[in-house]
């Protein structure tokens, strides 16, 4: 029998694509590992075919009921170890109802929000780590032997695979702008998203447009519309998570801010052109494409701390609502260019 093992992260799209990582390496190395992922209702709607996991959705508007749920789906068990890959405070509360021997937290210096009250060990300190490689830090914890490189196994079904080669089909080679982020001071101007379609297009590539249902989704992509002197598609609210993975699968090639949708198109191996000004895309940018990525953070960070962002504690943020307009046209045309020779 395997270790019992529980982690615990709720979200949002783009980290839980980073664990997912994690996840697989620990099923890759240790096949007979009982996982159990406590994880947000939204995320569990794009890793819920994942193989040999059983998934705990905690769905954090119930408040205490939430909490009450998890308590008694994990009621008389004790788990070998509990991965804290949370630090928030109200995961951090909810993961005093789950036994385990070993609760593995966040090093000192990745701990907010009282998170190492909740850990009775830690993984290693790391400077300057992705994400992703923090999560595979909980791997390390526990002992699972090291992989050359993260790989991904997110299924879908067979309808929404066949959905996808259907669109691939029809639509021939297309780029991917995906251009809401959670926050709209994050998306860069729908007039630039529009002359970055209309040269695409210009270059006999077919342009769609993709994001989640959400008002500020809605309202970017009708921007862009707007603006092109093409037409683009737009598959904006239009697909489940899955069907967007498999747009995100055939597409040559993907446009976004920080937004999960582009860290779903590593997972399935597409290339992306980040857009960065707030974060620094050394931590969370797309993990396979940062050589590609379009940032004006390492400016911006420094105009407002006074020092590189090197001698800023990790993670550090730029604020302003104004930020992503330092990214011109030309800097993403660079970065395309050699997508579309």
């Amino acid at each position: 029998m395997g270790k019992k093992i529980c982690l615990m992260r709720l979200s949002a799209i783009g980290d839980v694509c980073h664990a997912a990582a994690m996840v697989n390496r620990i099923q890759t190395q240790w096949p007979d590992a009982q996982i159990t992922w406590v994880i947000g209702k939204v995320e569990y709607q794009l890793l819920k075919l994942m193989p040999n996991i059983r998934f705990i959705i905690f769905d954090k508007s119930q408040g205490k009921a939430a909490v009450e749920q998890l308590k008694q789906a994990v009621a008389n068990e004790t788990f070998d170890a509990l991965l804290m890959m949370q630090v928030a405070l109200r995961a951090n509360m909810a993961s005093r109802v789950i036994k385990a021997k070993q609760r593995i937290g966040f090093d000192w210096s990745r701990s907010k929000e009282l998170h190492y009250l909740f850990a009775n060990k830690r993984v290693a300190a790391t400077k300057h780590a992705h994400v992703l490689d923090g999560f595979m830090d909980f791997a390390d914890a526990l002992g699972v032997p090291a992989v050359s490189e993260p790989s991904w196994s997110i299924p879908v079904s067979d309808e929404d695979r066949k959905w996808g080669e259907d669109q691939a089909s029809s639509l021939g080679k297309y780029v991917v702008i995906s251009p809401a982020a959670s926050k709209e001071e994050r998306n860069w101007l729908p007039q630039r998203y529009a002359s970055i379609a209309d040269h695409i297009q210009s270059l006999g590539l077919t342009v769609i447009l993709c994001g989640g249902p959400g008002a500020l989704d809605r309202k970017t992509a009708d921007a862009i519309k707007t603006n092109v002197t093409t037409e683009v598609l737009d598959f904006t609210g239009q697909t489940t998570l899955h069907q967007l993975l498999m747009l995100l699968k055939h597409a040559h090639l993907v446009i976004a801010p920080d937004t999960g949708p582009a860290h779903m198109a590593t997972t399935v191996g597409t290339p992306v052109i980040g857009l960065y000004a707030h974060s620094n895309p050394r931590r969370t940018g797309p993990y396979n494409s940062l050589a590609h990525v379009v940032s004006v953070y390492d400016e911006c960070v420094e105009a407002q701390k006074g020092k590189p962002w090197t001698a800023l504690p990790w993670g550090t943020r730029a604020k302003g609502s104004q930020l992503m307009e330092k990214i011109s046209v030309d800097m993403v045309k660079q970065k395309l260019a050699p997508f579309v020779a």
